[in-house]
């Protein structure tokens, strides 16, 4: 399959390990907010990548590079994505897959498969504030509400995360979202930052203080409540 950006070394992307990352091209969602945005809306402009040439890089990092981040655009759109993460195993590398949550099936299969080591899945508002904040007016939460169901059975080593944008998120939907994730082992709120290339021009970063409100309320809920971009 083709990909639409390649990171040969992060030690952000896959928390504790030194990583490659990839980024598929393509996504069903059109959130405002997101600082991949050309990887949504013009990834024909994008430079791409053939996994072959990547696969070629990582059998030279073995024992180098512990595995992959895989994010995008959304990668569960992609049915080529099980055989190139079987290529990235055969290697004996560790898979993270970055998603937004919106293919149970295929995420379950691949976990079921053993492929996948870490999963990270968006959950980008409250269930009343999604449409807005996604960019789909009527979306259908239920594939979501079956991910986050699978999750928190612990199937496979996880976290959920949320990018907070000052005009899209208040202390009070973090409160509601930490319920609806309650038990889950890790959370992380995102500091939003403006990349240049969101779909949305205009939004902006909440205050230290505002985050750490944010953080107050959906600490009881969940057992671990970190924070990513900005220092508290």
């Amino acid at each position: 399959m083709q990909f639409y950006g390649f990171q040969k070394l992060t030690l952000l992307d896959y928390p504790g390990h030194t990583a490659a990352t990839v980024f598929t091209g393509g996504c069903n969602l059109r959130c405002p907010f997101c600082h991949n945005a050309l990887l949504v809306t013009d990834v024909q402009e994008l430079e791409t990548y053939d996994e072959d040439v990547i696969l070629t890089y990582l059998k030279k990092r073995q024992g180098i590079l512990d595995g992959v981040a895989i994010t995008g655009g959304e990668p569960l759109l992609h049915k080529g994505l099980r055989d190139f993460i079987e290529r990235v195993r055969a290697l004996g590398m560790q898979v993270k897959l970055d998603t937004n949550g919106f293919y149970p099936k295929y995420l379950k299969e691949l976990v079921g498969a053993g492929l996948i080591d870490y999963v990270a899945v968006d959950i980008k508002n409250t269930k009343e504030k999604y449409g807005e904040t996604v960019g789909v007016p009527k979306i259908d939460l239920s594939p979501l509400e079956e991910t986050v169901s699978y999750l928190l059975t612990n199937a496979v080593p996880f976290e959920f995360r949320t990018t907070v944008v000052e005009e899209l998120h208040s202390a009070a939907d973090l409160g509601k979202i930490g319920q609806w994730i309650a038990g889950s082992e890790r959370y992380f709120l995102q500091c939003f930052v403006d990349s240049g290339h969101t779909i949305a021009p205009g939004l902006t970063a909440p205050s230290r203080d505002k985050i750490k409100e944010m953080k107050a309320a959906a600490e009881p809920f969940v057992r671990s409540v970190g924070v990513r971009g900005v220092e508290l």
